[in-house]
């Protein structure tokens, strides 16, 4: 499935070349969450989380962190690396950007546009949440190089980890840290929305 995906983007690409419409056209890849333990096959061959934990379902980084492929001859630099921190949401303040439209209201859409070209001065986001309600449910947040993850959500402890030395998450150092605790409590109380479809398990 990989070498049919692979050459098919490659056709894609080459024809939008033969088109003559290359330098006119931005070109998107990514995935939705990270590697699945699914459908019987063997989730340790490949390594496909690489050194991070987790997989698909998890709010670790090895289920929620991947990686963005951009492409535009002529605009994008070939062969640059960005540790940029963004979402998906942020393609929508991107692509408004890019054809002179205002980003619609009511989002927290940031332009990753200036990461793309290397032209002006890229925006970030204060933090990243998100929550997760099956498997037990969790919360986890992004503050910085901080990430913390809550299990089960709303009321079980943070967990905290330093991604700049620790991507793998291995180290809770949450013992140490009380006032990123605090601060990612707080604004975790603040970001969740309940909602009459959405109840955490109760485990009763």
């Amino acid at each position: 499935m990989i070498t049919r995906m692979d050459r098919g983007v490659g056709r894609i690409l080459d024809l939008l070349v033969e088109l003559d419409i290359a330098e006119d056209t931005l070109v998107l890849f990514s995935s939705d969450n990270g590697p699945h333990n699914e459908a019987g096959h063997n989730p340790t061959r490949f390594n496909p989380s690489g050194p991070l934990r987790g997989m698909k379902r998890d709010l670790y980084e090895g289920g929620i962190r991947v990686p963005l492929l951009a492409w535009r001859p002529g605009v994008i630099q070939p062969g640059r690396v960005s540790d940029h921190v963004g979402y998906f949401g942020d393609v929508m303040a991107t692509l408004s950007e890019l054809v002179g439209q205002p980003t619609p209201a009511g989002t927290d859409s940031l332009s990753f546009l200036p990461t793309l070209t290397g032209k002006g001065e890229q925006a970030e986001h204060a933090f990243l949440y998100w929550e997760y309600y099956q498997g037990g449910s969790a919360q986890a947040i992004r503050i910085g190089n901080w990430k913390g993850v809550r299990k089960p959500m709303l009321t079980g402890p943070i967990e905290l980890y330093d991604l700049s030395t620790d991507p793998g998450e291995k180290y809770n150092i949450a013992g140490s840290a009380a006032n990123v605790i605090e601060a990612m409590k707080k604004t975790m109380e603040r970001e969740h929305e309940p909602h009459p479809n959405w109840k955490p398990p109760t485990g009763r």
